[in-house]
């Protein structure tokens, strides 16, 4: 497969999935055409041998696996990582505003957000609505309102002379989403969202929305860049990336060892929910797929789990904020990440697998630890492997301004990670 067409896909499935609720629609779309079979979690499950499957939960989390052989107790498995989530702004239960003719929503910031990129861009809205169906029952749909509906517009420069002198936004104040005159839908946000699902086709009809769990997006597409399109710049590549490299590689890997691909949601929010890497997600499914006690311990002791998730590149303005002996380039390759303090998972062992396969593999592979005086961030990594006692290494395609509105990757990174996280699966 060419760099480009696995970028086609990949840029396809980031313009598709602006919240976690679609991108795992996608990622089911993709299992399904595989012939991955769906699962529910209150059913009882009878997995056959080299069979692949796949179970959601909370429309926001989804674990796919591919069952071996023989035993995962004799075998062990390989597991693959990422996280669902992106940070970004969440409206609120109650946002309704009125002000000086204009209807705005009040929004709440999910995660890590870089706010200043949200200004002065074209916006929509999508994720999931709870409501009551005609039948007197309570039913959910996703949506997306497809076009730009929203901005939040900057303060001009001639009423802040200061605004390039250490600028502070207070994001309860400024950052608030216009999205009309106050005479649209009489200011009734949930009647916007009814109106907007009787226009769509298909899914359930609505007699009243109950609530709802919508985030506001960029409405520019994603798109290669750059001269000789050496880049890639989109919204969500923070993790996205490594949600589609790890499903194409799953469904794309011929193996007879088991494997396992765990996508989670609250990530950037530290992980801790039901569908989140703190919860129990991906213990019940593996204590079904290993069993319990004993013999889930023997397959964790012979498993080893990728986590992916990117990794900072070293920016050309800000070459300083990187340690001179680890500066990973966009279009390197995949970068293993190490931290002393646990914040990465990733041991000498497990790099040392990662390293030698990616270069059986002639994959280039880098690495990076912070500065010294600057912490890093952390992934689903550490938080899996104390879970499951399973090997960990931590690795991520590399990456320019990380929890911007627009992310930049390189072109070549994307195919480099599918390859290795397809090998690692392949890997006998």
């Amino acid at each position: 497969m060419t760099d480009q067409n696995f970028n086609n896909g990949l840029l396809d499935f980031l313009g598709r999935s602006p919240t976690p609720f679609h991108a795992v629609e996608q990622m089911a779309e993709m299992l399904a055409a595989a012939d991955f079979v769906r699962l529910k979690e209150e059913d009882a499950w009878q997995l056959e041998p080299r069979r692949g499957y796949f179970v959601t939960r909370n429309g926001s989390s989804l674990i796919a696996l591919r069952t071996g052989s023989g035993s995962p107790a004799e075998q062990g498995l390989r597991l693959i990582g990422a996280h669902t989530d992106s940070p970004c702004l969440k409206v609120k239960p109650a946002p309704e505003m009125i002000r000086q003719g204009c209807f705005q929503l009040s929004v709440e910031i999910y995660g890590g957000v870089l706010l200043g990129p949200w200004f002065d861009r074209d916006l929509s809205l999508a994720g999931r609505v709870t409501g009551r169906l005609g039948d007197g029952s309570i039913g959910s749909q996703l949506i997306d309102f497809r076009r730009p509906v929203a901005t939040v517009p900057s303060l001009a420069i001639h009423l802040n002379r200061q605004v390039h002198n250490n600028r502070t936004i207070n994001p309860h104040e400024e950052v608030v989403l216009l999205l009309g005159s106050d005479t649209q839908a009489g200011g009734d946000f949930r009647q916007l969202l009814l109106d907007q699902l009787s226009g769509e086709d298909g899914g359930p009809r609505f007699e009243t929305i109950l609530d709802y769990e919508i985030s506001c997006y960029d409405f520019q597409s994603p798109a290669l860049v750059g001269l000789d399109n050496d880049f890639i710049a989109s919204a969500r590549l923070d993790n996205l990336l490594s949600c589609y490299a790890g499903c194409r590689s799953l469904t794309d890997s011929t193996t007879k060892r088991g494997a396992v691909l765990v996508c989670n949601d609250h990530e950037e929010v530290g992980s801790l929910s039901a569908s989140g890497a703190q919860g129990p997600f991906l213990r019940s499914v593996l204590e079904r797929l290993c069993g319990t006690g004993e013999a889930m311990d023997r397959a964790m002791d012979q498993s080893i789990l990728v986590s992916a998730d990117n990794a900072h590149a070293v920016h050309p303005n800000y070459e300083n904020k990187h340690d001179p002996q680890h500066r990973p380039s966009l279009n390197g390759g995949p970068v293993i990440k190490y931290n002393a303090n646990q914040r990465y998972a990733t041991n000498s062992r497990s790099a040392a697998i990662f390293k030698d396969l990616c270069q059986q593999l002639n994959v280039p592979v880098q690495s990076i630890a912070m500065r010294s005086d600057m912490a890093c961030g952390s992934t689903i990594g550490p938080i899996t492997s104390a879970e499951l006692g399973v090997s960990t290494v931590d690795v991520g395609a590399p990456q320019l301004a990380m929890h911007s509105l627009r992310e930049i990757t390189g072109s070549k990174d994307p195919g480099y990670l599918y390859r290795a996280l397809k090998g690692f699966l392949e890997q006998s």
